[in-house]
């Protein structure tokens, strides 16, 4: 085992594809193959399994590569200690539900990230995608939420995944609506005040289930329906045609503007908004740092509420 194999490994892991991250290592795919396959006859184990949708890793390569990450990042830290050789660009990605403080929380990270070269991601994506990303180790954190009724199937997958949930805060639910709208100056709206408003949510593709809606109360039918794939258009059509969405409240005005207010909802629900991590991944520094924005970019916008 060498330790370019070792960042062979977490290339591979990084990209979900051989030849991508060939490209990426400036080497031939057959010889990123054979590397990779002299290191699982190595160690005895199966780090990739080979499937016609690409590279997903495996439970036993879940671990290896954990261990993989500390050993490169020791090395990277000693060779930049006594070689005095430039600090190597860093990775850093997060998927997450349409969450504006995930994203507030984000910015955060990169304002206070002086380094000359980075690589962070920041995927606002479906449930199932999120949970995908962080068991298959694309992302490091992920962002969703839970409740009573879609907590056991959750549960389920991130059990599956090796995966923790780690709660951030616990909400009641609210719409969000425009400025505009007749409803925004209520104290508070029922379901049946939001009937003749068309009813805005997030697509789920593939796994379109009623269990990974990023919605709580899925299943009640509604006459209007909408659904879109990004935060951007979701806020456009609340403001262009009076629609709203229900969500925690928490809404960043300094990224969101005026235009978009939350008014909350009477109904006996909560929602549990928290993150996710891989069982066998210490959290890097990048990501203890943004965990930490993300509790104090919530902190702030549950204030404005």
């Amino acid at each position: 085992m060498t330790l370019q194999q070792l960042r062979y490994v977490i290339e591979v892991a990084r990209c979900h594809s051989i030849s991508q991250a060939a490209q990426n290592l400036f080497i031939s795919q057959p010889s990123l193959s054979n590397a990779l396959k002299e290191l699982e006859k190595e160690m005895g184990i199966t780090i990739f399994s080979r499937t016609n949708k690409g590279i997903i890793i495996t439970p036993e390569g879940s671990e290896f590569l954990g261990y993989a990450r500390q050993v490169v990042e020791q090395a990277e830290l000693l060779e930049n200690r006594y070689t005095g050789t430039q600090e190597p660009q860093h990775h850093f990605s997060v998927s997450a539900q349409h969450y504006a403080f995930a994203v507030s929380a984000f910015v955060r990270l990169l304002k206070d990230y002086h380094r000359e070269e980075y690589e962070f991601a920041l995927r606002e994506t479906k449930t199932y995608e999120i949970i995908d990303d962080v068991q298959n180790l694309r992302s490091e954190i992920g962002i969703l939420y839970i409740n009573e009724f879609n907590q056991k199937v959750i549960n389920k997958f991130l059990r599956e995944g090796n995966l923790q949930f780690h709660k951030l805060f616990v909400a009641t639910p609210y719409v969000f609506i425009s400025s505009t709208n007749p409803l925004a100056k209520k104290d508070f709206v029922t379901l049946t005040d939001l009937l003749p408003y068309p009813y805005l949510s997030f697509e789920q593709g593939e796994y379109n289930s009623f269990y990974f809606s990023e919605e709580i109360l899925s299943t009640i039918s509604r006459p209007k329906n909408i659904r879109v794939t990004d935060r951007a258009t979701l806020f456009n059509l609340l403001i262009g045609l009076n629609g709203y969405t229900i969500s925690t409240g928490v809404i960043s005005k300094e990224l969101n503007g005026e235009n978009i207010v939350a008014v909350p909802l009477q109904i006996d629900e909560e929602i549990t908004v928290g993150y996710i991590t891989h069982k066998n991944i210490t959290n890097s520094p990048l990501a203890k740092v943004y965990i930490q924005y993300l509790k104090e970019s919530i902190a702030e916008e549950q204030a404005q509420l």
